[in-house]
């Protein structure tokens, strides 16, 4: 056999290597979407509410650590009573977004109402207490802030993206206003929250989670299964009183998200 052929020979097995490591992965993230459902149908219909955080902050751990994604927080160490009852605002790069910050503290989220009909994932997402909205009616607006500010009251933390979509991350869009109106009418404090991804090897900010464009969900998740581990950085910046109203707060919550952001560089 020739060294052409030998090269030849070889290849198929060098690259089933990272091929199977591959598969393997989808594998283990398939088993723990299984448990994910087995724990909610079976347990978050009668456990209580800091039961059920806990639930969900070990299985976004879990998640975290099957992407090969680590996570650090800074800023502001703040106890779960400080929370509750508050609104957290954060920036968007991707679906894994929610992960990150339900590995830091798990808080009820706002999301659009098509989510709710993605097989598997709208069903988690609603037993995990998601706030849905439907962005293109006007009226349904006015439906949910009632519902985030009533849900505050009760002493829920509400968790919303006011740029309404997902970027790259390595820029902040601007903040809607609309949903800002849910704090002020319940007078529940704003929390900034900032989140930075990273290559864990080198420290540099990277876009491989960034769910944007035409990019599908599979596509993110190929992406950070195929690449270096990450590091996702949930920067936390101290709270912003409700006394001013919805634009205001919205542009002052914007500010501080870009001041944590650039904090962190």
């Amino acid at each position: 056999m020739t060294g052409i052929d030998q090269r030849v020979a070889s290849a198929p097995s060098e690259v089933s290597t990272p091929q199977r490591k591959h598969v393997l992965r989808k594998l283990r993230l398939l088993v723990h979407l299984a448990e994910g459902l087995i724990t909610c149908a079976l347990l978050f219909w009668w456990v209580k509410l800091e039961t059920k955080q806990r639930l969900i902050q070990r299985w976004s751990r879990k998640l975290l650590a099957l992407f090969r994604v680590s996570l650090v927080v800074h800023g502001e160490e703040v106890a779960a009573q400080e929370l509750a009852g508050s609104m957290l605002v954060s920036n968007h790069v991707s679906w894994i977004d929610i992960y990150a910050i339900n590995s830091w503290y798990p808080p009820r989220f706002v999301a659009k109402s098509e989510i709710r009909g993605w097989p598997v994932i709208g069903w988690l997402c609603a037993q995990t207490g998601v706030l849905f909205v439907e962005r293109a009616r006007k009226r349904d607006a006015h439906r949910i802030m009632h519902v985030i500010a009533d849900a505050m009251r009760s002493g829920d933390a509400i968790c919303v993206f006011p740029e309404g979509t997902t970027s790259d991350g390595l820029q902040l869009l601007p903040f809607h206003a609309n949903l800002f109106q849910a704090p002020v009418s319940a007078g529940a404090p704003i929390r900034p929250v900032a989140l930075r991804y990273r290559i864990a090897g080198t420290g540099e900010l990277t876009t491989i989670p960034a769910y944007v464009g035409d990019l599908s969900m599979m596509d993110t998740i190929n992406a950070m299964l195929n690449g270096p581990p990450l590091v996702v950085e949930v920067l936390v910046g101290p709270a912003v009183a409700p006394e001013m109203d919805r634009r205001a707060l919205a542009a002052h919550s914007q500010e501080a998200v870009a001041t944590l952001i650039a904090r962190a560089g």
